[in-house]
């Protein structure tokens, strides 16, 4: 995996993160990029001494932002072998006749538009090369639909179209694709669904052993070092204590 080149969305914390340093660990340079330009030095700080590693700055609602901060990669950090579209978010929780149309918004543009702005920023690239790795991160809730969280379940469910899709249109370019579903993760998520609320944030995870970022870099990195003739095409990843998006068997973590 030496010499390749990873493009990680969302690394200044939590999944991507844990993607960085776990891909670091592999010896893949890296571009990481996210919205906290504190976060992404310090996590370039910290792996630069096992690859090469740059960072960009952009919120990936926004297209102009998206563009203008691929584009002016230098040259040497174009031909991207790896894109893992990890960014997203979750706001709120409530039944949909009460939900915040802010929030909706939140959900839709970082998870789908977002998800679709860096892919189409990347993948000409890969298109012209004929080679390429594209890791979508979804969510369980993207396999079943959970009260109180319909638009978020959409949001995640329109990943797993397009992941499928993209597999149908970029295949025959020698580009895989993978799509990642985990379960329920210990990271910042919670936090901000609940806009903050880190006591209410906490209960989610009281009662069993959540999965942690590293299990699902760990995964990601699995799929991305599968041999040439194979796709890990899609990976739903759930705590031992969990059954279902919405059932978890507590006091047993």
């Amino acid at each position: 995996m030496t010499n390749k080149i990873a493009l990680v969305t969302g690394a200044s914390s939590g999944i991507g993160m844990a993607t960085s340093k776990a891909l670091a660990e592999q010896g893949i340079n890296l571009i990481i990029c996210g919205r906290r330009k504190e976060r992404l030095t310090a996590l370039q700080t910290e792996l630069s001494a096992k690859v090469k590693i740059t960072t960009l700055c952009f919120d990936v609602r926004n297209s102009k932002e998206v563009f203008e901060a691929i584009n002016s990669l230098p040259e040497e950090w174009k031909a991207i072998d790896i894109l893992v579209n990890s960014a997203g978010n979750a706001h709120g929780l409530s039944p949909i006749q009460d939900g915040d149309i802010a929030d909706w918004d939140n959900m839709i543009d970082g998870n789908v538009q977002g998800l679709l702005y860096v892919s189409k920023a990347v993948m000409p690239v890969m298109v012209s090369r004929k080679k390429g790795h594209i890791v979508n991160i979804s969510s369980v809730a993207g396999k079943q639909t959970y009260m109180n969280g319909a638009v978020y379940c959409a949001s995640k469910k329109a990943v797993e179209a397009i992941s499928e899709g993209m597999r149908l249109d970029l295949t025959q370019f020698g580009i895989k694709i993978t799509n990642i579903a985990p379960g329920a993760v210990e990271t910042e998520f919670s936090v901000v669904r609940f806009k903050g609320d880190a006591e209410k944030a906490a209960k989610v995870y009281e009662g069993f052993a959540p999965l942690h970022a590293e299990d699902i870099a760990n995964a990601i990195v699995y799929a991305v070092q599968a041999p040439a003739h194979v796709t890990i095409a899609d990976m739903t990843i759930y705590a031992s204590a969990q059954a279902a998006p919405s059932t978890i068997y507590r006091n047993n973590g």
